[in-house]
């Protein structure tokens, strides 16, 4: 395929973008995030998709992102993400963009965040409950709900997950933890590893 947004071609990524790209015509955004979940469960199980053999290898000291496509029409970024054991992001934004995530091997826990109040760069989250996801799983985030953490729990096996953003996430809000609920806020550039 030559397709200069692909940033690497695998086996039925034709068929993967075709899927994306209908959903994201769904209407506004929470049409769009439910038909993206329910395509998303769908290309997981689909054994005519296969990521590339890249997004399987993790990276030692920080879990890796790699960007698969960005579309030029709609303006979409799909970026698989591989944890190692234990690996996992501090409480953190999407910058206010909307997103879709699927487990696509191993299990992730994810615990979503409830934004209290504001004090400057202060914020008070209160964590809801944690789930587990396993393979063929996905959900959404559209802000302002948008706030969570994602960790691979295991101790010896590694996660790969799929992210589907609105556009380009290339920032965000990571939220350090101080007392009493309260974190401070730092803007973070977001980089991506080389996907081969």
């Amino acid at each position: 395929m030559d397709n200069p947004c692909i940033a690497v071609d695998f086996p039925g990524c034709e068929k993967f973008i075709a899927a994306i790209d209908a959903a994201v015509i769904a209407g506004d955004e929470h049409a769009i995030t439910a038909a993206l979940r329910n395509s998303l469960c769908g290309l997981i199980r689909d054994h005519d998709v296969q990521l590339p053999a890249c997004v399987h290898d993790p990276i030692t000291d920080h879990y890796a992102r790699r960007e698969l496509y960005r579309s030029p029409q709609h303006g979409y970024s799909v970026v698989a993400m591989t944890w190692g054991p234990g690996q996992g992001t501090p409480l953190h934004d999407h910058s206010g963009l909307w997103c879709v995530e699927g487990v696509w091997d191993g299990e992730l826990e994810i615990v979503q965040y409830e934004l209290l109040e504001r004090d400057g760069e202060r914020f008070r989250f209160r964590a809801g409950a944690g789930m587990h996801a396993g393979p063929g799983s996905a959900g959404s985030l559209i802000p302002p709900h948008e706030y969570h953490t994602i960790r691979n729990t295991s101790a010896d096996a590694i996660a790969v997950s799929l992210h589907i953003y609105k556009a380009e996430m290339a920032c965000c809000s990571k939220f350090q933890p101080q007392a009493d609920e309260w974190f401070v806020r730092e803007n973070t550039e977001m980089l991506t590893d080389q996907a081969a």
